[in-house]
């Protein structure tokens, strides 16, 4: 994706996505930067099999408890009620710009929503853990509405069945990340107006008929939010204990629930597509097709998701049939190590988007409807740029981000394997999952280089 970024009326800069940096900003060669990144993790690999032969993570059980005012204040349902105001207050007065905002770049929705929101859920979960859940603003909606009825907000008018798991998620997640990456005339007011309403009227529409799990199913920047917090220091333990623990740790916890491999092959296939889809090979060989470039866009999204839900799910159930433990569950049970993968991914493309962009919605933010106002006081600051003056070192960051997800992929992945598979099959049953890590540690890198 690219963006069109307005610092005033006269002024236009498309900015993609990757951020600043690129091959020739790179202080080593290409080829000795995929290739390093390849044996670092099969070293790495090696390493665990030799030193890390049982499995060293309890997932939900760990933890050290937090002190207990912290944990009342949490727990409290004032301090709640405070984060629900916040989120719903902040929701409010985004949609303002959305309804009654010009249709411009100017308007600081397309910020809000692609920028704040949609990339600011990595950092906010990480830093503070799932906190969307009661930020959400849809979710508040629904609160408000069962106690004005006096209905418990669980209960809905039909049951909603388990087997649904977070398929209605990933397929919201391809929902948005085609509107973002692939739709046509995507920064303007009435095609996003079109998609939040669509994205409001099915949430919304489905708590009442299945009650409040329908957004920890279907709504996918809770799922999406819920996943990436599962990568924070902060849990709570199965005793309803508010702790810290180490963030594999918490993430070794996630649940297997159907759908959770969808859940994170739209993620990593979607971020992947948006890389691709910036280089100047997928560019210039789209621009000279008689297809459009939306049916191209979306062919080419679903592709790359297919792609990481194949690849991924083969070498699972491959894995199962070396170690002669073949499960048709597995590929679920390995879901959680695709995560970290997910968010090298996401700190590699996204990092310098979020800071440069970030700062301007937050400026366009104290005029919501284009007309002067300046609310906030900050409509007459400038961006600060000076993260361009450091190109190489983000580019090594960008590296970096994407090598060390994946190896904190394979850790994940090497703790479940001992954890599942016997003693003697287990380093065998790993070797598949391995080569598509590598794989798509290679793939990530050559998307940073080909932008």
């Amino acid at each position: 994706m690219t963006l069109l970024l307005a610092g005033s009326p006269a002024l236009a800069l498309v900015l993609p996505l990757h951020g600043i940096g690129g091959r020739q900003d790179l202080p080593i060669p290409f080829g000795l930067a995929v290739g390093g990144a390849a044996v670092a993790i099969a070293v790495s690999f090696v390493v665990l099999a030799l030193a890390w032969r049982s499995p060293k993570y309890r997932g939900n059980a760990s933890g050290k408890p937090l002190p207990a005012a912290i944990t009342r204040t949490v727990d409290a349902s004032w301090f709640r009620w405070v984060v629900r105001v916040v989120g719903l207050v902040t929701f409010l007065y985004a949609m303002t710009s959305l309804v009654f905002g010009v249709d411009r770049l100017t308007n600081p929705i397309f910020g809000f929503v692609y920028i704040l929101v949609w990339v600011g859920l990595v950092p906010i979960s990480i830093v503070f853990g799932p906190v969307w859940r009661t930020l959400n603003p849809l979710r508040t909606l629904h609160l408000l509405l069962c106690k004005a009825l006096r209905q418990p907000p669980s209960k809905g008018l039909l049951e909603l069945s388990p087997r649904l798991g977070l398929w209605p998620a990933a397929l919201g997640i391809f929902a948005f990340t085609w509107l973002e990456l692939v739709a046509p005339d995507r920064a303007t007011i009435p095609v996003l107006q079109a998609w939040m309403a669509l994205y409001v009227v099915i949430t919304m529409f489905g708590a009442i008929l299945f009650g409040d799990r329908w957004f920890s199913t279907a709504d996918p920047f809770e799922v999406y939010a819920t996943l990436m917090s599962r990568l924070s220091p902060w849990g709570r333990r199965t005793d309803g204990a508010l702790v810290v623990r180490r963030p594999l740790e918490n993430l070794d916890g996630l649940k297997p629930l159907p759908g959770l491999v969808g859940m994170v092959s739209a993620l990593l296939g979607s971020t992947a597509y948006d890389g691709f889809s910036n280089s100047s090979a997928w560019i210039g060989w789209a621009q000279n097709q008689d297809v459009s470039m939306t049916v191209l866009g979306t062919c080419a999204l679903i592709v790359f998701i297919l792609f990481v839900l194949v690849t991924y799910s083969g070498a699972t159930l491959l894995a199962g049939r070396l170690s002669d433990s073949s499960r048709t569950s597995l590929p679920r049970l390995f879901a959680h190590s695709v995560i970290p993968i997910a968010l090298g991914y996401v700190v590699a493309h996204y990092l310098t988007l979020f800071i440069l962009e970030g700062q301007r919605t937050l400026i366009y933010l104290s005029d919501p409807l284009s007309n002067g106002a300046n609310i906030f006081g900050t409509g007459l600051l400038a961006v600060n740029t000076g993260i361009t003056n450091h190109s190489t070192a983000i580019a090594v960051l960008q590296v970096l981000a994407v090598v060390g997800g994946h190896l904190l992929g394979v850790i994940s992945a090497h703790d479940r394997a001992v954890a599942l598979f016997p003693r003697q099959k287990a380093l065998a049953g790993q070797i598949p999952l391995l080569v598509v890590m590598v794989g798509y540690t290679v793939g990530g890198l050559l998307l940073l280089f080909s932008s």
